[in-house]
């Protein structure tokens, strides 16, 4: 099981906006608040942004090596449809607009979703197998 993820942010007001938005939209809480980051829970696991001091970049660049993107279950093709619609307002842009809700192939209902400093999310609408 994942214990959690940490994300190097190099704007934390901005990242807690949009990360924060979308996390607690799918039902994790605040779990941890510091002058330089902030982490929700969900469970057990728990995703942390920082604004470290010892960044080296100023965006993410997720075609480099290291993280390509998180993806997270997402109740229904409606809830998927949902929270794209409204990451605009949060930060996110969709990915893929001509090939949305299948970028990710015929048999997936996705978003994949870019913030303002590079990181992408994908939200997976659960098939019936994946609840089971």
């Amino acid at each position: 099981m994942l214990h959690h993820v940490e994300l190097w942010v190099p704007d934390l007001e901005r990242a807690t906006a949009s990360f924060g938005w979308l996390l607690e939209a799918l039902g994790y809480t605040v779990f941890q608040d510091w002058s330089g980051g902030r982490s929700w829970r969900l469970g057990v696991t728990y995703l942390v942004v920082e604004e470290s001091p010892a960044l080296t970049a100023d965006r993410h660049d997720r075609c480099r090596p290291g993280l390509n993107h998180l993806a997270f279950h997402v109740d229904g093709p409606d809830m998927v449809e949902e929270l794209a619609s409204e990451a605009r307002r949060h930060g996110w842009h969709l990915m893929f607009p001509d090939r949305h809700p299948h970028a990710g192939g015929e048999e997936v209902h996705a978003a994949y979703l870019e913030n303002d400093d590079g990181f992408e999310v994908e939200l997976v609408a659960m098939s019936a197998s994946e609840a089971d």
